[in-house]
C-alpha cells in the first residue's frame, strides 16, 4: 500500500500529541509513504519517528500515480489545498481534523488510531464532491479548479462593482454588489453561507450564485444546475478586481470574461462508517442547541 501525507501546520508541536503513534503504525505495516516537502521538514523535527525511506512531493506532477490514500492533517483549508495535489487522480482524501470546524476534515485526530485499521482496509464510505473549473485568458495553473467556491470581489475601492452574469449564454443579471460567489454544494457551508446562501447537500447536482452585499435588496441567491455554464464580466471604477478560488487569491483586469463550469473530474472524501453528512451539519452548526442552558 502507498499513501501520501500533507499538512499546512509546519510546527512539530502541533503534531506531537498524536502523530508519532500514527506514523509509526504505518511504518510497522510496511506502508510506503510520500510526504509533501514542507510538511516533511516539520516531521523531521518530531521525536520518536524516523522519516528515513520516505519520498517527498512538491506538486501534482510529483505525486505517485498509484496512491491508495491521501492523508491531510489540519482543517478544511488543508483539504482545499490538497485538491490541487490530487486533482484527477481519484485517490480518496482522508481528512484528519487538528483544527476547529471540520466540515470536510471530519475525522478528529483523537479518532484516527481507533479507526486506522478500517481506513487502511478501505472499510469506509466515499463522499464524491464536484469541483468548479474556471476558464480565462492567461490564468495561472493554481487558479483553475476549486472545491468550495469561486468569488469575484471589489479591490482597492469602496465603490461596488458590476458583474454581468450569463447562464448558458443567456443574460441573468447585472449584480451591483461588493462581489459574487459561485459555490458548489461543498462550498454552500462556507463563504456562501456567510452571505445568506442556502445549504445544499453534497449529492445535489447544483451550484449556487450568491451576491455579496448587493445594493438591490430584492436580489437573492440562485440555485442552478451544475451542468450549466456561467459567464462573468466585471466592471469597476478601478482597473482590477480580486478573484479567488477557495483560499487562493489573485487579481484580474476588469472587462475580462470568466467562464465557470463543472470540472470533468470529482474528488473523493473519506467518511467513517459511523458518521454521516447530516450529523456533521447538525453538530457543526449547533442546530437544536438551547443557548439558554449555557453558563453566562
Amino acid at each position: 500500500m502507498r499513501v501520501a501525507l500533507f499538512g499546512r501546520k509546519t510546527s512539530s508541536s502541533d503534531l506531537n500529541d498524536f502523530f508519532p503513534e500514527f506514523f509509526n503504525f504505518l511504518r510497522l505495516k510496511k506502508i510506503e509513504i510520500q510526504v509533501e516537502e514542507k510538511f516533511f521538514k516539520a516531521l523531521k523535527k518530531i521525536k520518536n519517528i524516523s522519516t528515513e525511506g520516505c519520498s517527498t512531493f512538491t506538486s501534482h506532477e510529483d505525486l505517485w500515480g498509484d496512491l491508495d490514500l491521501f492523508f491531510t492533517f489540519g482543517g478544511d483549508g488543508t483539504i482545499l489545498n490538497a485538491v490541487n495535489f490530487v486533482r484527477e487522480a481519484r485517490v480518496p482524501i482522508v481528512g484528519i481534523n487538528t483544527g476547529r470546524l471540520g466540515f470536510l476534515a471530519s475525522i478528529n485526530k483523537s479518532e484516527i488510531m481507533e479507526n486506522i485499521d478500517d481506513i487502511l482496509a478501505k472499510n469506509f464510505k466515499l463522499s464524491q464532491r464536484s469541483l468548479l473549473c474556471v476558464e480565462s485568458e492567461d490564468l495561472e495553473e493554481p487558479f483553475k479548479i476549486a472545491l468550495n467556491e469561486i468569488s469575484v470581489l471589489r479591490k482597492e475601492t469602496t465603490s461596488m462593482i458590476t458583474i454581468d452574469t450569463y447562464v448558458d449564454d443567456v443574460f441573468l443579471n447585472s449584480y451591483w454588489a461588493d462581489g459574487l460567489i459561485i459555490a458548489t454544494p461543498t462550498g454552500s457551508t462556507g463563504y456562501s453561507l456567510s452571505c445568506n446562501g442556502p445549504i445544499i447537500t453534497p449529492t445535489t447536482e447544483n451550484f449556487v450564485i450568491t451576491p455579496i452585499a448587493p445594493h438591490h435588496l430584492n436580489v437573492r441567491p440562485l440555485i442552478i444546475s451544475d451542468k450549466s455554464k456561467i459567464s462573468l464580466e466585471v466592471h469597476s471604477r478601478v482597473p482590477e478586481f480580486s478573484f479567488s478560488l477557495d483560499s487562493r487569491l489573485n487579481s484580474m483586469p476588469v472587462d475580462k470574461k470568466i467562464t465557470i463550469r463543472k470540472a470533468d473530474f470529482p474528488i473523493f472524501l473519506v467518511d467513517l462508517n459511523n458518521k454521516n453528512y447530516l450529523e456533521t451539519l447538525r453538530k457543526k452548526l449547533f442546530w437544536g442547541k438551547d443557548s439558554r442552558n449555557q453558563p453566562q
